[in-house]
Order: structure tokens, then sequence, then C-alpha cells
């Protein structure tokens, strides 16, 4: 509601001008490990999408360019390969140095360094999964207490208000849709990564397979 004195638009009501800063801060002292753990999961998001990114680029034919290098005998152009390709390189490379062994042996060693690769992008995804089952519990909590408090001081003054009631309630409710918002962006954020290492795994599997076929 406007109200016009001397020409002077003035707002009786200044909360709705309440800053978004401002409304954090009245979720109460649960607000802060729920801000941490957004600020985690950006953190981690960010830095294993920008790992993934980088080593899960697999050149096209790869195994196909790998085995053609070695028929004609260049082994060290076919580690050169293997340098320049990151993870489907490093995974190569291991075969590489398992070359005039049993089959069944370079099979073994090439699982075995592909696991790891795929271990190494997985690595620390897990705190994604972790935060987004935490943050809406804290938010929940948050609110729980700030209930309780509410109907404690209600109790003490035998005053039932609902102004009063509602004042404290909209500020505790900030900590449940804070919690939800963070675990959501979380999950996002954790699947979304794995289905870019799942993909990166079956292309790499693929490329294994043909290049075991092909010896």
């Amino acid at each position: 509601m406007l109200v016009f004195i001397d020409n002077v638009v003035t707002n009786p009501n200044p909360a709705e001008y309440m800053s978004v800063l401002e409304l954090m801060t009245k979720g109460g002292i649960v607000m802060i490990p729920i801000l941490l753990f957004s600020m985690i999961s950006v953190y981690v998001f960010i830095d294993k999408l920008i790992y993934v990114i980088k080593n899960a680029k697999t050149e096209n034919s790869f195994s196909q360019r790998f085995l053609k290098e070695l028929s004609d005998g260049r082994k060290d152009q076919a580690l050169l390969m293997c340098k320049h390709n990151n993870s489907t390189g490093r995974v190569f490379e291991s075969a590489l140095l398992k070359m005039g062994k049993p089959v069944q042996e370079i099979e073994d060693v090439m699982e075995s360094s592909a696991n790891i690769e795929i271990s190494k992008m997985e690595r620390h995804t897990g705190y994604l999964g972790i935060i987004a089952g935490i943050a809406p519990m804290l938010g929940f909590i948050g609110t729980i207490s700030g209930v309780i408090k509410i109907f404690y001081n209600i109790s003490l003054s035998d005053n039932i208000s609902i102004g009063l009631i509602a004042d404290g309630l909209y500020q505790k409710m900030i900590c449940s849709a804070t919690g939800l918002i963070v675990g959501v962006v979380a999950y996002i954020f954790y699947h979304y990564l794995q289905m870019r290492i799942d993909n990166y795994s079956t292309k790499l599997q693929e490329n294994v397979l043909v290049f075991i076929n092909s010896i």
C-alpha cells in the first residue's frame, strides 16, 4: 500500500524491500551450513566438470589408428598418440607396455587401468550426493526448531497473535526452502557428472573391445 504525503511516495511496509541477504540472515544459524554446502557443491561440480571435459576427450576411431601404428612398426608414434589422449591414452599406454604378452593379460591390465581412470573422474562426486541428502534435512531441522521456539514464546506470553506466528514462521520456512534448493541443485550436479562419466566409460569400453578383438 502506497501513501502520498506532500507529493512524496512512501511505503509503510519496509519488509517488501527486504534484500535476499537480509532474508537469508533471518533463517537462523542453520543457514550457515546450508550456504556452506551450496558453495562446496558449486566448487566440486566445476572442478570435476573441468577434469572430466579435459580427460574424457577421445579421438574418433582411436583404437583403429592405434592398431595401425603398431602394425606399421611405429611404436613410438603409438606411444605419442597415447600421450595426447589423456585418460583413453593412459589405458592404451598400459596395453602398449604389455605387448607381446598373452591377450588375457593385456585385457586385464587395460581393464584395471580403465577402472582407475573412471575412479579418478568419480572422486569427490560423492560429496554432491551427500549434500543432496543432508541440505534439505538441515532446512527442515531449522524450520522445526524455529516453530518450536515460536510456540514456546507464545506459551510464555499467553498471546496468540496471527501476526506473531506468521512473522516467525515465514522466517523459519526460509531454512526449508534454501535447504531444498541446495539439495536439488547438488542432486542435478551429481547426476549430470555421472551421466558424462558413464558416456565416456561406454566409449572407452568400445575402443578397448575393438583393440582386444583385433590382436
